[in-house]
């Protein structure tokens, strides 16, 4: 069965991006750059892989994508209305219309959406790219959490996980370090 993964930036008081969504304050190296480049080039989105030589590159991890409406807005400022065409796109909203047939809002329970994108039987996993309160929301769902540390402090924004109280115990399975003082974890449900 594939799985559900949360592949995210985060900063040392846990806030995947700012009050206004911004996400330009971690301190991204080349090195690690390069990395994230060669090892989940399908996280990047498709203007920008187009900018770092990425085009035409296969997807090596994941060939699905969730996100939320917070997520998916800053799209449309690119402009575009397919922001990861390389990859099947959902956003959950309940108020959200999209005129474009590579993306499918999804309306209803995003634990459903989950489940029916787990049973497929593609060879690769589902990446839930954010926000807070899908992954609040997904949490149960979760097999996975990708979590790219940044040695930043942004002081207000966004939290990985915005939902009710909910201990849920992961296991780190593996660790690399970068030159920016990054550090990647992989950890899995326990």
């Amino acid at each position: 069965m594939r799985k559900l993964v949360y592949y995210v930036g985060v900063s040392l008081d846990g806030r995947i991006a700012g009050p206004e969504g911004e996400f330009d304050f971690y301190p991204v190296s080349d090195q690690m750059s390069a990395w994230i480049n060669a090892r989940y080039p399908e996280t990047l989105p498709t203007h920008i892989r187009k900018l770092v030589g990425l085009d035409g590159v296969p997807n090596k991890v994941f060939d699905t994508l969730v996100m939320g409406r917070g997520t998916y807005e800053p799209a449309l400022d690119v402009p575009t209305t397919s922001p990861y065409s390389h990859l099947r796109q959902y956003v959950v909203s309940s108020t959200l219309t999209i005129d474009d047939p590579t993306v499918q809002v999804e309306t209803g329970d995003p634990i459903e959406l989950v489940r029916r994108l787990k049973a497929e039987d593609t060879g690769m996993d589902i990446y839930l790219c954010g926000g807070g309160k899908l992954a609040a929301s997904l949490l149960p769902e979760i097999d996975e959490i990708i979590l790219k540390s940044y040695p930043v402090v942004a002081g207000a924004g966004i939290p990985m996980f915005a939902g009710r109280f909910r201990p849920t115990l992961f296991t780190p399975t593996r660790r690399e370090s970068f030159d920016n003082g990054a550090q990647v974890t992989w950890l899995t449900r326990a």
